[in-house]
Parts: C-alpha cells; sequence; structure tokens
C-alpha cells in the first residue's frame, strides 16, 4: 500500500483514532468485570491507575513509532529484527487485531439481538456491519479518521447526558467505605482495569501516517485520557446507582442502569436506545480500524494490495465472530485478547525501542569517527 499525500492525518485525529478504538465494548462491561476483580466499592481508583498504565504503554509505543517516520510496526519490526523474526512478530499483530475485530462485532451482535432487533439472524446483523465497514476503509485511512471526528463528540455529549441524568439513582454509600479492605484489592483489579484500555497500540500503525509524526506522543496521551474520563464516570456512577452486588449480578450492568430511570414528559422516557445508538457507533469505530490495521498489516508483511486484503478477511473475521457458543465465551475471548495484548504490546515494543535507541547511537558513533 502506497501511503499517498491524501493518506496524512493530523494530530487531532490520531487522538480521536486512539479514543475510539478504546471506547468500545468496555462501556458496558467494564463496571461487571473491574468489580469481579477488586470486590469492593474502590473500582474507580483501579481504573484510574490502569488508564496511567495505558498511558505510560501508549507512551512508549508512541516514542517508538515517532523514530520509525513513514513506516508501521509491521515494516520497521522486520528491519530491526530480521525479516523472519520482525515478520512473524508482525503476524502476530495482525492475528491478534482481527481477532479483536471479530469479538467486537460479536459483541454488537449480542447486544443488538438482546435489546433491538430480538430474532433477527446473527448473520445478518454482522454481514451488513461488516460490509458497510469493508465500504469505509476502501477509502484508506484519511476517511476513517474524518468519519470518528464526527462519531467521537456525538458520543460524548449523549453518553454524559444519559449518564448524568441517572444520578437521580445515585447513593453516596453504594461508594463506601473508601479502601474499606486496603489497597491490595485495587492493585489487583489494576491488570482488568488496564484491559478495558487496549487500544493505545494503534498508535504502533497510525503514526505511520501522521503530517507530524513528533506529535505520537501527545496523540495517545488526549486520545486515551478521554477514555480514562468517561471510563471513571461509568463506574462511579454505575456503583453508585446499583450497588456492587447490584453491577456483579448483571451482564451489561450500564445498560441496565440506564434502563431502571425514566422521564415522563420529554420526547424519549427512556434513553436505553440512544445509549445503544453511540454504543453502536463505538463498536463500528474499533471494528473498523482494527480490520483496518490486520488487513495493512498482512498487505505490508506479504507485499499484497490492501484491497485484496480487506476482501479476504472479511469470511476469517465473519466465521470468528460466529465460533463462541454462549456470552460467557465471548467474555474468555476478551479476557484471552486481553492478556495476548499485554504480551504482544508491552515487552515486544520496549525491545525495539531498546534496539532501535542502541543502532541511533552505534550510528552516531560511526559518524563521528568517520568525521573525524
Amino acid at each position: 500500500m502506497t501511503q499517498k499525500a491524501q493518506d496524512r492525518i493530523t494530530t487531532v485525529q490520531a487522538a480521536v483514532i486512539v479514543s475510539n478504538f478504546l471506547l468500545g465494548s468496555g462501556i458496558l462491561t467494564l463496571p461487571r468485570a473491574s468489580a469481579e476483580v477488586v470486590g469492593t466499592p474502590d473500582v474507580w481508583f483501579s481504573v484510574l491507575l490502569g488508564g496511567f498504565v495505558a498511558i505510560g504503554a501508549g507512551i512508549l509505543m508512541a516514542v517508538l513509532s515517532k523514530w520509525h517516520k513513514g513506516k508501521t510496526v509491521f515494516q520497521y519490526n522486520q528491519k530491526l529484527l530480521g525479516k523472519w523474526i520482525g515478520g512473524t512478530i508482525g503476524l502476530a499483530f495482525v492475528i491478534y487485531f482481527f481477532m479483536t475485530a471479530a469479538y467486537q462485532v460479536r459483541a454488537l451482535s449480542e447486544v443488538t439481538q438482546l435489546f433491538l432487533l430480538e430474532g433477527t439472524p446473527s448473520w445478518a446483523i454482522v454481514m451488513v456491519f461488516m460490509w458497510v465497514s469493508l465500504y469505509l476503509m476502501f477509502g484508506g485511512i484519511n476517511p476513517i479518521a474524518r468519519l470518528f471526528e464526527l462519531i467521537l463528540p456525538v458520543t460524548i455529549v449523549i453518553y454524559l447526558l444519559v449518564m448524568l441524568m441517572s444520578l437521580k439513582l445515585f447513593e453516596w454509600d453504594n461508594l463506601r467505605p473508601f479502601l474499606g479492605q486496603g489497597i491490595l484489592p485495587v492493585l489487583d483489579g489494576v491488570r482488568s482495569t488496564a484491559l478495558s484500555f487496549l487500544g493505545v497500540e494503534i498508535i504502533l500503525v497510525i503514526t505511520a501516517f501522521m503530517s507530524n509524526p513528533n506529535h505520537s506522543v501527545k496523540a495517545v496521551v488526549i486520545g486515551t485520557s478521554i477514555p480514562l474520563v468517561i471510563y471513571m464516570l461509568t463506574v462511579v456512577i454505575v456503583i453508585g446507582g446499583l450497588s456492587l452486588d447490584g453491577v456483579l449480578t448483571r451482564t451489561w450492568p450500564t445498560l441496565d442502569l440506564i434502563r431502571s430511570y425514566e422521564y415522563t414528559g420529554l420526547i424519549f422516557e427512556r434513553f436505553e436506545s440512544l445509549l445503544l445508538v453511540i454504543w453502536i457507533m463505538q463498536i463500528y469505530s474499533t471494528f473498523t480500524i482494527t480490520y483496518f490495521a490486520s488487513a495493512l498489516g498482512l498487505s505490508q508483511i506479504f507485499h499484497f494490495d490492501i484491497k485484496t486484503c480487506l476482501y479476504g478477511l472479511l469470511p476469517i473475521v465473519f466465521t470468528l465472530s460466529t465460533l463462541p457458543q454462549n456470552i460467557d465465551v465471548l467474555f474468555a475471548l476478551g479476557d484471552f485478547l486481553g492478556k495476548s495484548a499485554f504480551f504482544l504490546f508491552v515487552p515486544i515494543p520496549l525491545l525495539l525501542l531498546i534496539i532501535t535507541k542502541w543502532r541511533k547511537g552505534a550510528n552516531k558513533d560511526a559518524a563521528e569517527k568517520s568525521g573525524s
């Protein structure tokens, strides 16, 4: 794939892509998933610490990527580690991205069938969703970024409106006592909450398209901070409204909270449909960028045309999305992807960063010697 002038994205667009990647299914599942691990009302503290961990990892990957201007991780890891090792690692990244795409589209199907389109075959929901996304991806990274710029503000406004309206059910006592069982449960929850911030790794791909790659750190910090604030607000309001025990007994606690209140006399008396609309837009965003990253990776590793890869991955992702037999298997797949991301996108970028710095130092020394 050649990177044309119109394939450039701004720093703001890069930050928006990171934010949209992060704001996927976690909005609906984070309160329950984190509460199961922490076991106390201090879930929000774990989310805060997990967000800081994600920002730190994102900065590491952003620094690495800006030192390889115009190249994605699929390209420069082969340069640093060799064709075979680098290609194998790049292929592992590709598998992670398209499995994440399959997970997101299956989560969309589950929620849509449950709350919006009862009785509709899962394949019908998934295929329409995937083809619409495929149409967008044919235009490259620029139209993807411009659409994301429209989706994110709408998501933030509607989500804040819906969540703040649920404050009528909020009780401070549901968040007390603070650190009642000490700091250890909070620290245990950091790993699970950090997994909800998966998405910062996309900076390894999109930095290559940035007009100013030196601002990649700024993009990833801003892009991660927006979901951090939204996730913090989510766990505080959901646990405050449903209590810790109430959150633990619900599959989709955020959605259940919104469904538990109504405002009479307004155009809308119930607001779960609004939440589902913006959630579907965010799943669309996450699916699109992960699918695009996997197709781009295949095209750069094996030197195929990216459109061939976009078409070729379609049946693979669709088949993977149908494999989980129930919601428990789907959540297990999400946990597996989270753990895989930790091993893929923390030690490997760190190793690549060390090698890059060492080579730059060696080249600098060689240049000084030749100059003298």
